[in-house]
């Protein structure tokens, strides 16, 4: 009743409404769905949350739940953990690794000054494309006094940086003093996406964005000394591209799928395999990006086609108790049509079966693969992703180079050398296999672990020891 009243005293006093609009949020519970109550004390005090997690992730929590919806929220120690592990932490990871490399080049980096140029990078482009859309999407959001959405937006796109933008580009900043050095273009783009993300996160994580202002902007007296007083950023800069960003995005749920895929069928990730396929409606248009996938996935050939073919078969399951109310007696010409396949999926996610349109919610699609295909499909159901999964000697080999590489490299941050040391590797103890591939990838291995020989002696010491699929692995490295 008291919106009401505010209305009527705000007409009658001042010829308009009192507000525009209102948050309604709901009840706070604790993590077993009671009241929070002081006489219980079934919370923990904000104080302590301050202290382990720090505000900033409460107030994400409080903003990215439903409660501001109107809805009821359970709280707890591990809710909160989680914002700090999937959000706060990603955030400063991507932060520290650009001041790392940007360091190591001495190099002060810039806003990107032509993002749409045709010449840039293709990751560049689509993480700029990225950018520019979280900027429209987070502040179409916010205008509609959506919190939770804008939430949503921002943490989506910090998992774009961190697991496909960045990974995926990690050897363009690896630069060394005596070599051509990172690529500064990659500098600028990701200071550029970095400030920008502060400036988009900074009203749900004032206090970290704030610090890593400081630490981007410290010395660009352009920009003012704190986020909080910076302009909202405009998504025009960014160079916005939504082709760019719906292909990327459907290629990262390829990749995804297929690591899936892989886990599922116990192949180690550094394990090269054959081939992938990509099957189904808009597979031509990754052909372009099938450098990324072979590399994502670790294969040596990327197929694709429009027809699924015989690589496997969706079968539609509609569901009884949702249909029957709706549909009465026809819900069985619709179990009957989709039996036989004489269903036609939409473009906006309904199935046309039986003379009746089907909401997603209504049904499943299942994927039927014939015996010794290794497929899955995309969380679309349009388009399935098939592995070769067959072994030669010659990718097992290179398998175990990789693993080869994986080891070394733990030992480097175990033994604290910086990233532009050149080391010695001296491998004591290792089976035949392992020999075998160090002798064939030598080249390979000293490269990526910034080795200036790799030599087998076995008489020397190990400092470090593993096992690379069964097979042993002992070996030594000096800094040069």
């Amino acid at each position: 009743g008291w919106f009401y009243t505010l209305h009527v005293l705000a007409t009658a006093l001042f010829d308009r409404p009192a507000f525009q609009n209102v948050i309604c949020h709901g009840i706070l519970l604790a993590d077993d769905g009671a009241k929070l109550s002081k006489k219980l004390r079934n919370y923990t005090e904000p104080e302590l949350i301050f202290e382990k997690q720090g505000s900033d992730a409460l107030r994400w929590y409080f903003m990215s739940t439903n409660i501001v919806r109107g809805g009821d929220t359970r709280i707890s120690d591990q809710a909160i953990d989680d914002v700090v592990r999937q959000v706060i932490l990603p955030i400063w990871n991507a932060y520290s690794f650009f001041t790392l490399y940007a360091n190591v080049e001495g190099y002060q980096a810039s806003f990107v000054p032509n993002p749409d140029s045709a010449d840039a990078d293709l990751l560049d482009r689509y993480i700029l494309a990225k950018t520019a859309a979280l900027v429209s999407t987070v502040e179409a959001r916010m205008d509609d006094y959506d919190l939770p959405g804008a939430a949503t937006e921002i943490q989506s796109f910090i998992d774009a940086l961190n697991n496909w933008y960045i990974r995926r580009s990690r050897d363009r900043f690896w630069g060394t003093a005596d070599g051509a050095g990172a690529d500064k273009t990659g500098l600028d783009t990701l200071y550029t996406v970095l400030v920008t993300l502060v400036q988009v996160a900074a009203p749900f994580l004032p206090m970290v964005t704030e610090q890593i202002w400081s630490g981007l902007t410290g010395n660009d007296e352009s920009l003012p000394n704190s986020v909080h007083l910076s302009n909202w950023p405009d998504a025009s800069r960014y160079g916005a591209d939504e082709a760019l960003v719906n292909a990327m995005d459907r290629l990262r749920d390829v990749a995804s799928t297929g690591l899936r895929l892989r886990e599922d069928q116990g192949l180690r990730v550094r394990l090269p395999l054959a081939s992938v396929t990509i099957a189904g409606r808009d597979a031509a248009s990754l052909a372009p990006f099938s450098d990324l996938l072979r590399d994502e996935l670790n294969v040596k050939d990327v197929h694709v086609t429009e027809d699924i073919g015989d690589l496997a078969t969706f079968v539609l399951r509609p569901d009884g108790k949702a249909l029957g109310p709706r549909l009465g007696k026809d819900v069985q010409s619709v179990f009957g049509a989709a039996r036989s396949g004489a269903w036609t999926a939409n473009d906006d996610g309904t199935v046309d079966v039986a003379g009746h349109t089907l909401t997603p919610d209504e049904y499943d699609l299942a994927l039927e693969s014939p015996e010794g295909v290794v497929a899955a499909a995309l969380r679309s159901n349009d388009a399935v992703v098939t592995l070769n999964t067959d072994l030669t000697p010659e990718l097992e080999a290179e398998g175990i180079a990789r693993d080869i590489v994986r080891e070394i490299q733990s030992a480097r941050k175990a033994e604290d050398l910086v990233v532009t040391d050149r080391i010695i590797v001296t491998v004591s103890d290792a089976s035949d296999a392992v020999l075998a591939a160090i002798e064939t990838h030598r080249a390979y291995i000293a490269e990526q672990v910034l080795a200036l020989s790799v030599e087998v002696e076995a008489a020397a010491p190990s400092a470090h020891g593993a096992t690379i699929d069964g097979e042993p692995f002992g070996f030594a490295i000096a800094v040069a």
